[in-house]
């Protein structure tokens, strides 16, 4: 059974169930104020006269009210009445989500790790490490190329797992392979680079944020082989050598060096992908195409995979 109270300054219907408690109370007094049975500006009843009427602890209105001011549903001053909070300043309703689907059992989509294995424990014992021997001057404002303990350690393990030639003091830590293509478009276009080739197929939304950077964009067809380095007429090509996407075919030995061969001999740049070089499941792994031609190819790797 609902109850319902009056007081001098309203007399509603508020549509209470006791045993629903201060959660409770706090959505029926939000829905009054929602359907317009709180006018916009009312003073409300006291936090003593209503918890009279209810038969509750003066205590529960008090909160109530406090959290729905805290809301913007209420107006509260210094010695004056409680008030509805005026019309354009009440929150505005969420608005309502459809259902959503099921979960699928199986996720098949490419791209994307099994992130219920992200090793959460292990995450926050290396966190809690860190943060325990980091100086205060780390929370500041550092390097733009990353901090330097980060850069030391991508250096050392790229070397390690993948190959590459890395020095520290040229790696640029970025937000993902979508900040670092479009940085690396930038400062290609800014050097004079007006054109840059991609693998053809190969993801849409890359070429689109290259082409937004300045350079015009071209495709060189890939094969059971990998890209066609034979084809290759533009100042700079972005590659996914170890695992092309979408194909999945590995650039073969022969063509990894004559497309080393081409950026040396030409002065073109290289933008290798390697978004997955550390997974491997059909085959012996490949080093990375960067150590071929170190001051030609712009590594790029993530970490995102890795990690989950």
């Amino acid at each position: 059974m609902t109850d319902s109270w009056s007081s001098s300054g309203l007399d509603v219907h508020l549509g209470w169930q006791p045993s629903s408690g201060r959660t409770g109370l706090a959505a029926a007094i939000r829905a009054a104020i929602r359907d317009g049975r709180w006018q916009a500006g009312a003073a409300v009843p006291s936090t003593r006269a209503l918890a009279h009427d209810l038969g509750i602890a003066r205590g529960t209105v008090t909160r109530v009210y406090a959290d729905l001011a805290a809301e913007g549903y209420l107006r509260t001053a210094q010695g004056a009445p409680t008030r509805v909070a005026t019309a354009g300043s009440l929150p505005q309703s969420a608005p309502r989500q459809a259902p959503r689907d099921p979960a699928p059992r199986w996720d098949l989509r490419p791209g994307r790790p099994d992130l219920t294995a992200f090793p959460r424990q292990a995450w926050l014992t290396a966190t809690r490490r860190a943060l325990l021997r980091t100086p205060a001057s780390a929370f500041g404002y550092e390097s733009e190329l990353g901090a330097p303990e980060l850069r030391d350690t991508l250096a050392g393990y790229l070397a390690r797992a993948r190959g590459v030639v890395a020095d520290p003091a040229r790696i640029v830590v970025c937000h993902g392979f979508s900040h670092a293509i479009a940085v690396v478009s930038r400062a290609l276009f800014s050097l004079g680079t007006g054109e840059m080739a991609f693998e053809n197929p190969s993801l849409g939304m890359y070429r689109s944020i290259a082409a937004a950077q300045g350079p015009r964009i071209v495709g060189v067809d890939v094969d059971g082989h990998g890209l066609d380095v034979s084809a290759l007429d533009s100042p700079a090509v972005v590659v996914t050598p170890a695992h092309q996407y979408p194909t999945g075919v590995t650039l073969a030995p022969p063509r990894r060096a004559a497309l080393a061969r081409w950026a040396s001999e030409s002065g073109a740049f290289v933008l290798e992908d390697d978004y997955d070089g550390e997974f491997r499941f059909d085959r012996q792994q490949v080093g990375a195409l960067q150590a071929l031609a170190p001051e030609r190819v712009v590594y790029a790797g993530t970490a995102s995979k890795t990690l989950a």
